[in-house]
C-alpha cells in the first residue's frame, strides 16, 4: 500500500479523507443524535444548485456552493424550528428545487465541459494543494467550535427542555450546527460527492454510538472509522481501478452491516445467558 504515497495526487487524497474523517466524525455524531439525518440530506443535494450557479456566472466552485448552500439550509432550519410538522415536507421541496437549479444553470453555461460526475460521486483524486488547504481550515474551525461549545451542544443534544432552563442558547446552537454541517457536506462533495456525502456523516457515527459511553467518545469513534473507511477505501479503488469515492462508500456499507450483525449476535447470545 505504501508505493502508492509516491504520488502527490494519492498523498492529497489521503490527507483529504483524513481532514474528512475528522469532521464528519464530529458533525456527524451530532446530526444523527439530533436526529437531523434528513435535514442533512436536503442540504447535501441543495448544493448542486449552488455547484451550477457557480459554474454559470464563473465564480470558485466553493463560493458559489457555500452561498447557496448555506441560504438553502437556513431556510430549512428555520422551518424545522417554526414548524416541525411541515419540516419534512419543505425539506424534500427544496432538496429537488436545488437539484433543478443546478442542472438548468449547468443547461445555460455556455461551453460546459466539466464531469458532473466528480460532483455526485466525488473526485478525492484531484484535491488540489489549494482546495486541501481550505479543508483544513474548515476541519480546525469545526473542531475549536465543538469544543468551545461542547456541554451546550451535549445539553442541547440528549436533553433541549434541561438546556433551554439552564440559559443555553439552543436556538443560536442549532442554526450554527446547520452552518458547520453545511460547510462540511461541501467539503466531503469533494471526497465522496455530493449524492454519497450523507452516508459518510451517518454510517461511523451509527456504528460508533453502540460502542461509546459519552458524546464526546462517540465523534472520537466515528472520526476514527471515518479514516478506516476512506483509507481501505482509497486503496481498493486504486487496487482494483475503481471510483475513490464509491469505493469508500462501499467499505462503510460493508461496516455498517457487520455492526447490525454484530449486535444482533451479542443480542441473541445475551438472551440465551438470561434463559438460562
Amino acid at each position: 500500500m505504501l508505493e502508492i504515497l509516491q504520488y502527490e495526487f494519492m498523498r492529497n487524497a489521503l490527507l483529504a479523507g483524513l481532514v474528512a474523517s475528522l469532521t464528519c466524525g464530529i458533525i456527524g455524531t451530532l446530526i444523527v443524535v439530533n436526529r437531523l439525518v434528513f435535514l442533512s440530506g436536503g442540504i447535501a443535494h441543495t448544493a448542486y444548485g449552488g455547484i451550477g450557479i457557480a459554474f454559470y456566472f464563473g465564480l470558485p466552485y466553493l463560493v458559489g456552493t457555500i452561498g447557496f448552500s448555506l441560504l438553502a439550509a437556513v431556510i430549512m432550519a428555520a422551518v424545522s424550528l417554526k414548524a416541525r410538522h411541515r419540516s419534512d415536507t419543505i425539506i424534500g421541496v427544496m432538496w429537488a428545487f436545488g437539484m433543478a437549479v443546478g442542472v438548468i444553470f449547468l443547461d445555460l453555461t455556455p461551453g460546459y465541459r466539466a464531469d458532473l460526475m466528480s460532483y455526485l460521486f466525488g473526485s478525492i483524486l484531484s484535491v488540489p494543494n489549494s482546495e486541501l488547504l481550505q479543508m483544513m481550515a474548515v476541519g480546525i474551525g469545526v473542531f475549536c467550535l465543538i469544543i468551545y461549545f461542547y456541554n451546550d451542544f451535549l445539553a442541547m443534544s440528549y436533553d433541549e427542555e434541561f438546556a433551554l432552563l439552564r440559559g443555553v442558547p439552543v436556538r443560536g446552537l442549532f442554526f450554527l450546527l446547520i452552518i458547520m454541517t453545511t460547510l462540511s457536506i461541501i467539503m466531503v462533495i469533494r471526497v465522496v460527492g455530493l449524492i454519497l456525502a450523507i452516508a459518510l456523516l451517518t454510517i461511523p457515527p451509527f456504528i460508533a454510538e453502540k460502542f461509546s459511553t459519552s458524546l464526546a467518545k462517540m465523534m472520537f469513534f466515528s472520526s476514527a472509522l471515518c479514516a478506516v473507511f476512506c483509507v481501505v477505501g482509497l486503496w481498493l479503488s486504486y487496487l482494483f481501478n475503481l471510483t475513490s469515492g464509491a469505493t469508500i462508500i462501499m467499505v462503510a456499507g460493508a461496516g455498517f452491516f457487520v455492526a447490525l450483525i454484530v449486535e444482533w449476535l451479542q443480542s441473541r447470545y445475551e438472551t440465551a445467558l438470561s434463559s438460562k
